[in-house]
């Protein structure tokens, strides 16, 4: 696999070496050894999987304090961009942000450490979106951060109006009002 290095520090794309024949691909998906020689340690406990349809948008969420989450993320089925957002008030790319397309075709993976919101917005007719965690969910520890904050300035690839997105993501706060780390 080749570990590429972001503009953010901690957040990691991760493309791996893909073996296709007339029978199709194979592919390691996750080698510890490997991840936490480019990456570091990180006890992954849990495995989701999310299925959505075009213009879905999941995010920008993240966990709060010691429930807070590190990701490893991928698509098994369709495309996607996928956003990871520097909300640790002391780091230097503090509001900044993280996107790739992540698809069934090239194969990547995305991992973005705690202290970040995360969300993905659908750009295929269905994608089945599939993630490590390293801490599970806990409803009391969850948040949000609106997808369209101005201040954050995220370039999502679809008009606004095709956006599909819930009530409680709608609801969600601007970075400058939100719990932070």
């Amino acid at each position: 696999m080749d570990y590429i290095k972001t503009e953010i520090d901690g957040v990691w794309i991760i493309q791996p070496k893909v073996f296709n024949d007339a029978r199709g691909y194979f592919f390691e998906a996750w080698k510890k050894e490997e991840f936490e020689q480019h990456v570091g340690h990180v006890d992954f406990i849990q495995d989701n999987e999310s299925k959505s349809s075009y213009g879905v948008l999941r995010g920008l969420h993240y966990q709060k304090g010691s429930f807070s989450q590190a990701k490893l993320v991928r698509v098994i089925k369709g495309h996607v961009v996928d956003v990871a957002v520097d909300i640790r008030r002391n780091s230097p790319t503090f509001g900044k942000h993280v996107m790739v397309e992540l698809s069934d075709e090239n194969k990547r993976q995305f991992f973005i450490p705690r202290g970040f919101a995360h969300g993905f917005l659908v750009l295929s007719d269905e994608a089945v979106f599939t993630y490590k965690v390293d801490n599970p969910y806990a409803p009391q520890a969850e948040a949000s951060i609106r997808f369209d904050d101005p201040e954050l300035a995220i370039q999502w690839p679809i008009d606004a109006k095709d956006i599909l997105t819930s009530a409680k993501d709608l609801s969600a706060l601007a970075l400058k009002d939100a719990e932070l780390f």
